[in-house]
């Protein structure tokens, strides 16, 4: 219950800009850069959305700014180029700020320290001292007020997989587990195909329009339907004669539609599979 009001005041208030530091190739780094310093699963999908949400605020914040700026003074016109710049320039720190963050908040055993993600930057040419790298933390804690400890979709796999197997559900716990990791993996590595995907089939359309492409923001950032729909995919792939019992309890639980859990899955899975038959 708590997760599920969590999921859905997030779902309120959702900016217009949610997903946009999803891309593939940020996921990618920050993933890599988990493995890299060995890293509990959690903290990578903590980091991807630490550096969303702070991304998010950092943006609005600066064009806030340089708006008051240019009202005061029209002589300064703002241009979305040095916005861009701006951000740019400081992106790696912040990722890695975000994934040092993440980190801590895991309580692991593996922390990232200041010396170990100073020799990273460095050794991307970076020349940011141990000073610069406190001050980048500090930046992500104040720009979020440091409310960053929120709820991951792994959280929300967890849980699900806890109350079925408390229901009664006869699965292999521990092989399911590993899959729905991987499969959550690949959904943020995939994030835009499956959506698109979806979307598609949610319209019955292959050309969505601008307003439904918006609407169709809270469906891609509801952490319960993502949760549901690995759990199903790896239900499906791993143990296929339990899927309809387990789609039947998921329904139960969450209250998200048979179709809707369905439909998700055969995105994931025809992403998978990499092909376009039914």
């Amino acid at each position: 219950i708590h997760l599920a009001t969590e999921n859905e005041q997030y779902l309120s208030e959702l900016p217009e800009q949610a997903g946009y530091f999803k891309e593939t190739r940020i996921v990618e780094f920050i993933f890599l850069l988990s493995e890299k310093w060995h890293l509990d699963q959690s903290t990578r999908y903590q980091a991807v959305e630490l550096l969303e949400r702070f991304m998010i605020k950092q943006v609005e914040q600066i064009c806030d700014h340089r708006g008051n700026t240019k009202g005061r003074d029209q002589g300064q016109r703002s241009s979305w180029s040095s916005v861009r710049d701006q951000i740019a320039n400081t992106f790696v720190l912040r990722l890695v700020s975000c994934v040092q963050l993440a980190s801590k908040l895991s309580l692991h055993y593996t922390r990232v320290t200041s010396d170990t993600a100073l020799k990273f930057l460095h050794s991307l040419k970076y020349s940011y001292t141990k000073q610069e790298l406190l001050e980048s933390e500090l930046a992500v804690l104040n720009t979020l007020h440091f409310h960053i400890n929120v709820s991951t979709p792994l959280a929300y796999v967890e849980l699900l997989l806890e109350v079925l197997g408390y229901n009664g559900c006869l699965l292999p716990a521990k092989p399911l587990h590993q899959l729905c990791v991987q499969l959550l993996d690949f959904c943020y590595l995939t994030r835009e195909t499956i959506y698109d995907t979806l979307l598609k089939i949610a319209i019955e359309n292959s050309t969505p329009s601008q307003l439904q492409i918006a609407k169709f923001l809270t469906v891609k950032e509801d952490f319960m339907l993502l949760a549901v729909g690995v759990i199903s995919t790896g239900v499906f792939i791993l143990s296929p004669r339990h899927w309809e019992q387990v789609v039947e309890h998921l329904n139960c639980i969450t209250g998200i539609t048979p179709q809707s859990i369905l439909e998700f899955s055969y995105a994931v899975v025809r992403r998978i599979v990499g092909s376009t038959t039914p």
